[in-house]
């Protein structure tokens, strides 16, 4: 006999593609079927067959105060009942640009003082590459193996994520000319940044850079890199993007950015993207920079970027609340959770005599099935992927939802408490055999 889960899928397959509204979904790399949920609360989330969990993708990571907090749940039923799209600005989106520019800045820094609200990070990434070609009057795009900024057309060859779970080199669909304009490079390699830059530094526009990598995994840049980043692109006329769709306000209140600053590396990019926690859930993204750069986009400049659904007035009710509610003792509360879970995963496996490494980015980690934490992509691809399967299976009937995916990170939220933990704790021993025993 199925269970509604099963069900679910067999008729989400003779509708949609795969199945799945995202690839990553569909368990492509773990095997068996998705978990079709009808609820979540708090630090769990409840499937159609009525299993509840723990959660640790925490839809991938918006959810940093907990999924449905009562607070951001209100504010998106007030908005509601004011309308649920206008196609005109509002109030809230001056709020929440304002709030943005406020809350990135650190170390005397502030590298927002201009903000542009989309609805997805495909679409902030894709519009800040179009803003600094139109800002530079140049064509090339630097970026680096295992790095994802979205699926828009040339930034899908060699990027992590779900490509990197189904071991595509890219997409079908992408020009060869397109794809042509985007030079991808090894993360982390100040040589070969160099080499790129020598051989086309008149001619690029921008290096795109996530934060710290974590769609291959979690893979932080070395000390000082993103700082390099920074003095290259700017020694050569260029821009650096940094790509904060997913570690934007949830390892830091500045972001990776700011958490970097604070630790003592100091340097400025021209745009960050946001997403996910920015809306609380809801679709939203943002793009922001200095003002110089930033008006340089429609209607002052001549970079055009338009979307009906921008700044929709649920999206914006629900980040701002997040963002109101993010404060200093979420943050110690998120790391003090996450520091946790992932000093018991390192204890689990190392009892169960699995080589592993547990790679951090602020309060971002994961699993890698490697004797050392990866630094670059080939290196991510190398792991003993293989066991990440049996890992998984075994988490998620002891009731533990992890990704479906070993390129992806963990997250917990602020609604983890003792409870929560103590179950994903006790679901690890388990687990690491299962792993110890994957061929």
């Amino acid at each position: 006999m199925t269970d509604r889960n099963d069900d679910l899928f067999a008729a989400a397959r003779s509708v949609i593609p795969g199945g799945v509204n995202s690839p990553v979904r569909a368990y492509g790399s773990v095997g068996g079927t998705p978990r079709f949920l009808a609820q979540a609360s708090g630090a769990t989330v409840t499937d159609a067959a009525g299993t509840t969990y723990v959660d640790l993708v925490a839809s991938w990571g918006p959810a940093l105060l907990g999924h449905a907090h009562p607070e951001v749940v209100a504010a998106v039923q007030e908005a509601a009942v004011r309308g649920l799209s206008f196609g005109a600005p509002t109030e809230g989106e001056v709020e929440l640009a304002e709030l943005i520019a406020g809350r990135v800045q650190a170390g005397g820094l502030r590298p927002v003082e201009r903000v542009r609200l989309v609805s997805t990070g495909t679409e902030a990434t894709m519009t800040a590459i179009r803003l600094a070609r139109g800002v530079t009057g140049r064509d090339l795009l630097v970026k680096f193996a295992g790095h994802y900024h979205g699926h828009s057309d040339g930034l899908l060859a060699a990027a992590g994520s779900g490509v990197a779970t189904l071991a595509l080199p890219g997409s079908a669909g992408v020009p060869a000319p397109i794809a042509a304009q985007t030079l991808v490079v090894p993360y982390n390699d100040p040589d070969a940044l160099a080499e790129v830059f020598a051989e086309y530094g008149d001619r690029i526009a921008a290096i795109i850079v996530e934060a710290s990598a974590a769609n291959m995994g979690v893979v932080a840049p070395r000390p000082g890199f993103n700082a390099l980043l920074a003095e290259t692109a700017h020694a050569h006329g260029a821009l650096l993007i940094l790509d904060e769709v997913l570690t934007g306000f949830r390892v830091h209140s500045a972001g990776f950015w700011g958490l970097q600053v604070e630790a003592g590396e100091s340097y400025l990019p021209d745009i960050i993207t946001f997403g996910k926690v920015v809306g609380g859930g809801m679709p939203l993204a943002a793009l922001g920079g200095r003002a110089e750069v930033m008006d340089m986009l429609a209607p002052v400049g001549p970079v055009y970027q338009a979307g009906t659904l921008s700044g929709n007035p649920l999206s914006v009710a629900a980040g701002l609340a997040t963002l109101r509610l993010a404060t200093p003792e979420v943050y110690t509360r998120v790391n003090a959770a996450a520091a946790r879970v992932s000093t018991a995963l390192d204890r689990a496996l190392t009892h169960a005599g699995v080589v592993h490494a547990v790679p951090h980015a602020g309060n971002l980690f994961g699993v890698a099935f490697a004797p050392d934490a990866p630094h670059d992509y080939a290196a991510a691809l190398a792991q003993e992927s293989a066991r990440y399967a049996p890992f998984f299976h075994s988490m998620r009937e002891q009731g533990i939802a992890l990704p479906p995916s070993v390129f992806e990170a963990w997250f917990l939220t602020a609604a983890h408490g003792d409870p929560e933990l103590e179950k994903i704790e006790a679901a690890l021993p388990a687990a690491a055999r299962a792993a110890a025993a994957a061929v």
